[in-house]
């Protein structure tokens, strides 16, 4: 197979291989021959296209043609633009059937005070502030002594931020350290403030509601002598108060993941991201959770979220999550549709009408129980969307932030990142899975192999299930993971 149509409706294929001008195709029965060379993952017409015609891929318009577009030519930057609107209006059309209940599986994981389940059994020191990163990396070299093998590590998370903002921006970036501190994967948390900082210890205590005075410690620096000297004490009470825990038997309905990509090509919307939306199903069909973010990597395609809503109350929230970030683009005058990244338009994606269609394909079918605003901890099985820009880090931070124990991350030009949860990298093709073994843990490219979904889709559950039992790392775990990146839009003092 050279080439693939992924929707009857379609106007346009897929390259698989790169193809040659002159070369023909079977598309469907018809025979296509090409009148430009195409590359891999990029797209071509299978039919003529009118001048401001809709070219449509996934069985939706994901551009308008800029010119007339014959039959066989290489449809890219120059030959489409995007159709995207601003600030829209949109019906309730609920559009979803209930799932099939499956049995739930089970892992191995960390049941805490709370009742809350971890994957990972580690030792987290958390800053208020950025001006207390440097005690907090010194904190973490100290503690090093203190781990024992029941502690999978200890890792001191830096950000800039915690003082000097004001209103809604500072607020989330206490729900934002708020959702690390009760985080599950942590064992045992050291948060270290400063003093002086208008984010301190005394404003997040408000935002934190009840923890576990076990798990979790406080410091204030400007309080202490020797700062350094008192995290270390506090840290290995904390690490041997960690030591005590022990994997047990949980259901999967008990599994949170969260869904990712970056880096995305144009296999990305037909092998990882729908490998991801099959996981998800059968996840949640299992009684367990998964959350979608990257609001501006929906526009669209946000008519399909909205109509797989639970209730009339859900798919408000769906449209405010929608046009709230696109008045924040507006806001900064800056056009709702400048995306794709020049990573995305070398692998083939073009607008983000594209990019959206693909990106949304890894919440599978699921209906959409509930909608988080950043920082807010998911409290819904099944599937949620959450407030969040489309960075990789910001983005995976905020999943981290809502309560994921791990994400799962497609990528079609890959990357090296990790974020405070095993982060699991999924390759949209064979020769990038071949190429960066030291990145990516699992393979969805061989979907154009000929393997079949539902056989993929069983491998890759074994998969999560052992990583989440501690069987499998993720090769991110290997990797540093200790920065955080949380999002800013406010004045800074």
């Amino acid at each position: 197979m050279k080439a693939i149509r992924i929707n009857e409706k379609d106007n346009v294929a897929v390259a698989i291989e790169a193809l040659k001008s002159g070369e023909t195709v079977n598309i469907g029965g018809k025979s296509i021959t090409l009148t430009t060379a195409v590359p891999a993952g990029h797209k071509f017409s299978i039919t003529d296209i009118k001048k401001d015609g809709a070219v449509i891929k996934y069985g939706y318009p994901i551009g308008c043609a800029t010119d007339f577009l014959p039959t066989g030519i290489h449809i890219h930057s120059s030959e489409l633009r995007s159709g995207l609107g601003e600030i829209l209006e949109y019906e309730y059309n609920p559009e979803f059937s209930e799932p099939t209940r499956k049995k739930s599986g089970s892992f191995m994981g960390y049941r805490r005070e709370n009742g809350k389940v971890g994957i990972r059994n580690e030792v987290w020191i958390i800053p208020t502030v950025g001006c207390v990163n440097a005690v907090a990396c010194s904190a973490e070299r100290a503690a090093q002594k203190f781990k024992t093998d029941k502690i999978d590590g200890i890792y001191a998370y830096n950000h800039p931020y915690g003082c000097s903002q004001l209103g809604d921006d500072q607020n989330a970036t206490l729900d934002f350290l708020c959702g690390l501190i009760r985080h599950p994967n942590a064992g045992g948390v050291l948060v270290i403030g400063l003093g002086c900082e208008n984010g301190n210890i005394g404003e997040l205590k408000k935002r934190l509601g009840d923890y576990d005075e076990n798990r979790v410690r406080f410091l204030v620096c400007q309080d202490e002598a020797d700062e350094l000297s008192a995290a270390t004490e506090e840290l290995k009470e904390l690490c041997d108060y960690a030591s005590l825990a022990e994997r047990e038997v949980c259901s999967s309905s008990e599994l949170v993941i969260g869904l990712k990509c970056g880096g995305s090509d144009g296999f990305s919307g037909i092998t990882a991201n729908p490998l991801l939306g099959s996981l998800t199903d059968r996840i949640t069909a299992e009684g367990g959770s998964a959350i979608l973010t990257e609001v501006p990597e929906m526009f669209g395609a946000e008519t399909i979220l909205i109509n797989r809503c639970r209730t009339r109350g859900i798919f408000e929230k769906t449209v405010a999550l929608i046009n709230d970030f696109k008045r924040y683009f507006i806001r900064y005058g800056e056009r709702i549709d400048e995306n794709p990244s020049p990573g995305n338009k070398a692998g083939g994606i073009t607008t983000l009408a594209e990019k959206s269609l693909g990106c949304i394909q890894k919440g599978g079918s699921a209906i959409i129980e509930d909608v988080l605003r950043y920082g807010e901890p998911f409290s819904k099985h099944g599937l949620s969307l959450l407030q969040a820009p489309g960075n990789d880090l910001v983005a995976s931070g905020a999943l981290v932030a809502s309560g994921a124990q791990l994400v799962l991350f497609t990528t079609g030009r890959g990357t090296p990142f990790g974020c405070p949860v095993p982060t699991v990298k999924i390759s949209s093709n064979t020769p990038l899975f071949e190429k960066k073994k030291n990145w990516i843990d699992f393979n969805a490219g061989e979907l154009l192999n000929g393997t079949e979904m539902s056989e993929l889709t069983d491998r890759f559950y074994k998969y999560v299930i052992a990583v989440a039992s501690g069987e499998i790392h993720a090769k991110s775990e290997a990797l540093d993971k200790r920065s955080l990146a949380i999002f800013k839009d406010g004045v800074t003092l």
